[in-house]
């Protein structure tokens, strides 16, 4: 009998971890569709945690000044992985501007499955 429910019970845990997936899946295309819409970071946002798990471990971002853009590995930052991705838009700055003593914040631009450029910087 015991042999029986550790088996239920490992199977019903396969099944709401696969759905918590498409769940945070799902958040961040919602909150993707929701920042095309309105182009400014929207409350709420997926935590980290959430976008790695979805599947979209990878934030595409803008320099307010120069324009570049990158690509931010979620998973690298050092951020509590409860941080919601809308909040890292004061946090994270351009590196090229850097250089130059600015500072300037980043714009969001949305969450991405992979890197769209070849060497993203955190």
């Amino acid at each position: 009998m015991t042999t029986i429910l550790a088996a239920q019970a490992a199977e019903a845990r396969t099944k709401g971890e696969a759905l918590i997936r498409t769940a945070d899946r799902l958040l961040c295309e919602s909150w993707n569709e929701r920042m095309w819409a309105d182009g400014e970071p929207i409350d709420p946002s997926p935590t980290i945690d959430q976008a790695v798990n979805g599947g979209y471990p990878w934030l595409e971002i803008e320099c307010s000044r120069c324009r570049t853009k990158r690509d931010v590995d979620l998973a690298s930052l050092r951020h509590p992985s409860t941080t919601f991705v809308h909040d890292l838009a004061s946090r994270l700055r351009c590196s090229k501007c850097a250089k130059a003593n600015r500072r300037p914040p980043a714009t969001l631009l949305q969450l991405v499955q992979r890197p769209r450029q070849a060497a993203p910087e955190t």
